[in-house]
C-alpha cells in the first residue's frame, strides 16, 4: 500500500483523513506512515525500564467509527491552555479524541501537535519520516 490513507476506504472516513493530513504534513513538514492503523508523522525509539524497546510514531492520528484519535506523544502533559482553546474533546492516556477536524479549533490543534512534538523531543530523539 504505497498512500498510507488508503486504509480508509469509506469515502467520509478517506476526506477527514485527507484534512488531517493536510494539517499533519503542514505542521511537522513529514510525510505518513502506517504504523498499523494508526497515521504517524515522525517517529522515535523508546525503551522502557523493562528493557522492552520499539520505534513508534512521533504524533497522528486515526479515523475511527465514531471519532477521531490524535497520538499526541508521550502524552505526559496536559497543555491545559491548548486544551482550553481545542474545543470539544476526550482524553485518554497518549490520546485526545475528537469528533472532526471541523469540531475543533483548527490553530489550537495545530499547536497541540508542535507542543506534543517538542515535549517528545525532551527525552528522545525524533527521525522525520
Amino acid at each position: 500500500m504505497s498512500d498510507p490513507l488508503d486504509i480508509y476506504d469509506d469515502p467520509a472516513k478517506r476526506a477527514e483523513a485527507e484534512a488531517l493530513d493536510r494539517v499533519f504534513r503542514d505542521v511537522t513538514g513529514w510525510k505518513p506512515k502506517l504504523w498499523r492503523n494508526l497515521i504517524g508523522y515522525g517517529e522515535y525509539h523508546y525503551k522502557y525500564p523493562s528493557g522492552h524497546e520499539g520505534d513508534f510514531l512521533a504524533t497522528g492520528f486515526n479515523v475511527r467509527a465514531r471519532d477521531v484519535s490524535l497520538h499526541i506523544l508521550p502524552g505526559y502533559n496536559d497543555f491545559p491552555d491548548i486544551a482550553d482553546r481545542l474545543g470539544k474533546h476526550k482524553r485518554g492516556k497518549s490520546c485526545w479524541y475528537i469528533k472532526s477536524l471541523e469540531a475543533v479549533d483548527e490553530t489550537a490543534l495545530r499547536d497541540l501537535i508542535k507542543a506534543g512534538l517538542t515535549d517528545l523531543a525532551d527525552f528522545a530523539e525524533i527521525k522525520p519520516t
